[in-house]
């Protein structure tokens, strides 16, 4: 009986995902927003901040822990820094009118760079990060994203060294109401 009194406000809370399928022309208007976000990946701002973060990433960014970035003040110097460095100075002023967040990370899935302080430290282990290090694409599903509070759809893409191997990952969210 509890279970029948919840469905109609599960089917409130979950209707709009749910009512989100993506018919072949919002799949090409997506496609077309995948292009955009692979030249985005491979500007050379984000593959060169991508390329020194691996190659040496800050201590106290190896030490911090998903627990330790969820409490972390969104305002604070740690986090705006990644907002305010080459890499999200470039994010900031390169962001199409269609993307509601943009996050970059390094091999190792920890942030690089990004427009504002996204749900997750690290996505490693998770396949919007482990698809594009193996040179891929990946599309989520819409879903009301935490961090932004959009319903939207997220996009990875690698970032590429100059060799075309995969160094990092851009995730992408496109706000699905901008995709009708």
């Amino acid at each position: 009986m509890k279970i029948l009194r919840l469905l109609p406000l599960l089917s409130v809370l979950a209707g709009p995902l749910w009512a989100v399928e993506l018919s072949p022309a919002v799949q090409a208007r997506l496609d077309e927003k995948i292009t955009e976000i692979k030249t985005l990946a491979a500007s050379p701002a984000i593959v060169e901040a991508v390329a020194a973060h691996n190659a040496s990433t800050p201590g106290e960014q190896l030490l911090l822990t998903q627990p330790k970035w969820k409490v972390l003040p969104s305002q604070g110097a740690f986090v705006l820094g990644f907002t305010t460095n080459t890499a999200g100075l470039w994010l900031k002023s390169h962001r199409a009118e269609w993307v509601s967040e943009a996050f970059v990370s390094d091999a190792h899935g920890l942030k690089v760079a990004f427009l504002a302080k996204p749900t997750y430290w690290s996505h490693a282990g998770k396949p919007k990060h482990d698809l594009p290090m193996q040179g891929q694409v990946w599309q989520g599903a819409a879903e009301l994203d935490a961090s932004t509070g959009i319903e939207q759809i997220q996009i990875a893409v690698p970032v590429l060294s100059p060799a075309q191997k995969p160094i990092g990952s851009l995730v992408v969210g496109i706000p699905v109401d901008k995709l009708k």
